[in-house]
């Protein structure tokens, strides 16, 4: 067996789990976003986007970050 191969083995591992667990947290941020969205009265999207509202632009972000951190934090351990 090459030994810079079997070196190198975990490393790939460790890039590979980083991609998997970046995709995921991503992913749960978007949905958190979503639900977020879903849960309150009118369209926290429509105002952003369309309508160049900040303020909700703000309350998005914050809540963005919000899940993020327990993503984080979940992941962590």
């Amino acid at each position: 067996m090459n030994p810079v191969s079997s070196e190198l083995a975990p490393l790939w591992h460790s890039l590979l789990m980083i991609g998997v667990y970046s995709l995921v947290g991503v992913l749960i941020a978007i949905a958190g976003y979503k639900l977020f969205d879903l849960s309150t009265p009118g369209d926290l999207h429509k105002e952003i986007v369309e309508k160049g509202n900040v303020a909700a632009a703000i309350v998005g972000a914050a809540i963005i970050i919000g899940v993020c951190i327990i993503v984080a934090a979940s992941i962590a351990g």
